[in-house]
């Protein structure tokens, strides 16, 4: 584990010492950059869109932010694991990195260029002490007899080739060969490209005054008085928008044509809508959590929520879990895992918590006190004995009611 002694340097996302040439690397692989629209897409131009910005970081941080513990199976079901590996995923990966920010970082690289690594560190008896998330752009996965291998390259620095059991890794969409990984960018540039074409158009047309190009026609004597006029006139309508100035009046039987379309005609506003449209669709995220409420209800809002949930967050962490649990504890490993808790985002309103609360306890599912704690309450003397509905007494302490036949 060279990569860590004191006198080399991290090339993690704690010391990312050398900027990173992304055109450079497309160029050196095979890959183009260039969008059909001509514009050329980076991870930071992409991220330049309001949409895919608002949309990442919603996201990663709700991964984040999920609570992640350690688990031991016994004979009564489970029991969280205090201490050691879980402090380290719940709280800090390592002596520099939260646990949020760790997971963060490492879904911003998964929903941008498409992969994220974490290098799993142990001591000499076997036993994991940190993570340390690896830049993925200096990253190579290869394959030799049905294993994987990571050979990582940082410049100035000796390439160092780990085993897949001492790999986080967490790819957006495995290609066809099972190894390398679809950037979310590169692969969908031309969207992204259009995004960027339209914005470029609206900014340059308002910075021009808001008025589209135009031609002026008529009887002119030389090319230099025609070049004049087109000056003078685009200065005076300049200024007539931001000094408040009339407009010169144009030469006698001359007229001005306008070229090409205003936003109105091309539709700016509806194709700006859709491209957030697009956007949302790549990260398969509900309209609303990229702030786009134009056609949010109080009903759909609610449902989109819930898919939020049941099919992006659930996809996203469940592919982690397995991931961690396979990495941290091995393939044979039959007792320990992780596991997020998905409660915080189901919580709903207070009055639907309370009845789902209510029914829990009614019908045995849920002591007072498991209630008590995921409302942040202190445990209750008496709150840890199953209740059923009727009475709501204790299980075996409720009335022996028998039947009375009547001869």
């Amino acid at each position: 584990m060279g990569l860590f002694t004191k006198k080399e340097k991290r090339h993690s996302v704690e010391n990312p010492d050398n900027a990173l040439n992304v055109s450079g690397i497309l160029e050196l692989i095979g890959l183009s950059n260039t969008s059909a629209s001509g514009e050329k897409i980076t991870i930071d131009r992409a991220l330049s869109i309001p949409a895919y910005w608002a949309g990442v970081n919603f996201l990663s941080s709700t991964i984040a932010g999920l609570p992640l513990n350690v688990y031991r199976r016994n004979k009564d079901g489970r029991k969280k694991v205090k201490g050691g590996l879980s402090s380290i995923l719940h709280d800090a990966v390592n002596d520099g990195m939260s646990s949020f920010e760790w997971r963060k970082y490492s879904f911003d690289r998964v929903f941008t260029g498409g992969r994220s690594f974490t290098l799993i560190d142990r001591n000499s008896s076997g036993v994991i002490t940190d993570l340390y998330p690896l830049i993925p752009e200096y990253m190579k996965v290869k394959t030799k007899g049905g294993a994987r291998f990571y050979r990582y390259n940082p410049p100035g620095e000796k390439p160092t080739t780990y085993k897949a059991s001492e790999i986080i890794d967490v790819p957006f969409m495995l290609k066809s060969n099972g190894v390398d990984c679809y950037s979310p960018v590169l692969t969908n540039k031309d969207t992204f490209g259009l995004s960027l074409s339209v914005s470029k158009y609206g900014s340059k047309f308002f910075n021009d005054g808001g008025v589209p190009a135009f031609a002026i026609s008529g009887p002119f004597q030389t090319s230099k008085a025609m070049n004049n006029a087109s000056e003078d006139l685009s200065t005076a309508i300049k200024q007539a928008n931001t000094e408040k100035r009339l407009v010169l009046p144009i030469p006698k039987d001359h007229t001005i044509t306008q070229l090409g379309s205003d936003p109105d005609k091309t539709q700016l506003v509806a194709i700006k809508k859709y491209q957030n449209e697009e956007i949302a669709r790549i990260l398969s995220l509900p309209l609303v959590f990229i702030q786009d409420l134009t056609n949010g209800t109080y009903a759909n809002t609610e449902q989109q929520d819930l898919h939020l949930v049941k099919h992006t967050v659930k996809r996203w962490i469940e592919q982690l879990e397995q991931e961690l649990n396979l990495k941290l504890f091995g393939r044979d490993n039959k007792t320990l895992f992780v596991e997020f808790n998905l409660d915080g985002l189901l919580r709903g309103d207070f009055k639907t918590r309370m009845e789902g609360y209510s029914k829990g306890i009614q019908n045995a599912i849920l002591t007072p006190n498991e209630v008590r704690r995921k409302e942040n309450l202190p445990d209750y003397d008496a709150g840890d004995e199953l209740m059923i509905q009727g009475a709501t007494v204790p299980i075996g302490t409720q009335p022996n009611l028998k039947s009375e036949v009547t001869p």
